[in-house]
């Protein structure tokens, strides 16, 4: 028995008849009802409308109608991404909360409504997606569920943490330097950011325009497949979509890896002060497990590392200042002060630098087709650290990102999968991150599932009961 819920798993209950869709949203809105308070999951909550949608999935199912793979699921939805009849405000005073009333649905929630998903609501974020929380602010400070004195990650915070607690069994996160990865990481769920241009932005505020991914976080890699399923294809409206043929990437799953060659590299060679030995143990126990499964695994250093990091923060400040300068000089004082702190840096850097970067990009990236020439996936861990204190946040703002081993891969491009692999001496979880070739997603997905079959950590829940779902077999 679980004390927790999957897509997949309710899934297949809704359409056993073991459960109603009524039954599961309510169930969502007992947990948020218990946790939300506390945990600082939502920024809205659509609590009616969920119950209206599940009412509708439940009448279709009897009559014999096939409503979609996500029919009664409840799934959250990052408070940047546009959302039909609610204001989406990017968690700041900044910006104008009815921007989005005029583009409903970004592609992204439309896709998830028409895949038969429940939206139960807009989840936090750090604002725009970028810094740590500001308690000067008037909005929700989101936690962890497992030490609430801790971090959930950012910036797809509420995401996070609303899966854990069980106020969604899904939602959408969206990534530029690790956003949906890391708080997968600290709160112990699966984390998906697609290969860049799989899954449309469009009606998603930006970050950084080249490095922006929208993607799911689900408990298990399986959900995610389940998700990316109805999430990716080419959307017209989005300047980066990329116009590739999707496959079917829950059908690709299965527990056998053989013949698969997988490159571990732990970056321990680019410590941070705040690294965690045990992460390193974890990653290397994790291989094993891949390679019980029929896996070659072998040790590899991703290339240029240092250098695709630093180009991806250039482009990142610079693009997002692009966005952001106008507002900047006219309502300084109503931005968080970690995104002042962030963003302003932009400025700083010339036009010289700023294509420098993006030359620096396509050496990497070339230099990575070369070594998937040799290896099928590389896998890293997501951090060397488990979930930051809150009250060491505004501190550790510069060398904390040291600490994590994302952004490398948005400045690269590919897919990348965050799993739980561990738990580190005080009881939080730390991720593994599974990576492979460009639009090989399913491939990524294929080793999370594999790993996750064999092993339990995606099925640990926090000590402190702010779980109550209904048990699954």
């Amino acid at each position: 028995m679980t004390t927790y819920r999957t897509i997949a798993g309710s899934a297949a209950q809704l359409r056993s008849g073991e459960i109603t869709a009524v039954e599961l949203v309510e169930e969502s809105i007992a947990n948020a009802d218990r946790t939300d308070t506390e945990i600082g999951v939502y920024l809205r909550r659509f609590d009616d409308e969920a119950r209206a949608a599940a009412e509708k999935t439940d009448a279709a199912l009897k009559a014999g109608q096939d409503p979609g793979p996500l029919a009664g699921i409840p799934l959250g939805v990052k408070d940047i991404i546009a959302t039909e009849g609610a204001p989406t405000t990017a968690q700041s005073l900044v910006l104008d909360a009815e921007w989005s009333a005029a583009l409903g649905d970004a592609p992204v929630v439309a896709r998830l409504r028409s895949a038969g998903g429940v939206i139960t609501g807009k989840s936090t974020t750090m604002e725009f997606a970028t810094g740590v929380p500001d308690s000067d602010k008037p909005f929700p400070i989101p936690v962890n569920p497992w030490d609430t004195t801790r971090w959930a990650g950012g910036s797809s915070s509420g995401t996070g943490s609303g899966v854990v607690v069980g106020a969604f069994l899904g939602g959408l996160g969206t990534d530029t330097g690790g956003s949906i990865r890391m708080p997968a990481a600290f709160c112990g769920i699966s984390g998906h950011k697609p290969t860049f241009g799989l899954v449309p932005k469009s009606g998603c505020v930006p970050l950084a325009y080249s490095l922006d991914n929208i993607g799911p976080m689900a408990r298990t890699a399986e959900d995610c497949a389940i998700m990316l399923n109805a999430l990716a294809g080419f959307d017209a409206g989005d300047a980066c979509s990329a116009d590739v043929a999707i496959p079917d990437y829950v059908g690709m799953l299965q527990p056998d890896l053989t013949g698969l060659r997988i490159g571990i590299d732990t970056l321990e060679r680019f410590p941070s002060s705040f690294d965690e030995p045990e992460v390193y143990a974890a990653l290397r126990a994790a291989a094993e497990v891949l390679e019980s499964l029929g896996a070659t695994v072998v040790e590899v250093q991703v290339p240029y590392y240092e250098e695709l990091c630093s180009a991806a923060r250039i482009t990142s400040r610079s693009e997002s200042f692009a966005y952001h300068a106008d507002d900047l000089a006219a309502r300084w004082d109503d931005y968080f002060r970690s995104t002042r702190r962030g963003v302003s840096g932009g400025a700083f850097y010339t036009a010289a630098e700023y294509v420098q970067a993006q030359r620096v990009r396509r050496v990497v990236q070339r230099a990575l087709t070369e070594l998937y020439t040799t290896v099928d996936l590389v896998i890293t861990p997501t951090a060397t650290v488990s979930a930051f204190l809150m009250d060491s946040l505004d501190s550790l703002q510069g060398e904390r990102f040291v600490a994590l081993k994302t952004n490398y891969w948005n400045g690269s491009g590919n897919p990348a999968l965050s799993v739980p692999m561990g738990l580190s001496t005080t009881g939080m979880p730390f991720g593994m991150q599974i990576i492979g070739r460009h639009f090989e997603d399913g491939t990524v997905l294929r080793v999370g599932d594999a790993y996750q079959r064999r092993t339990t950590w995606h099925e640990r829940v926090p000590g402190r009961q702010l779980v109550a779902a209904a048990s699954e077999e």
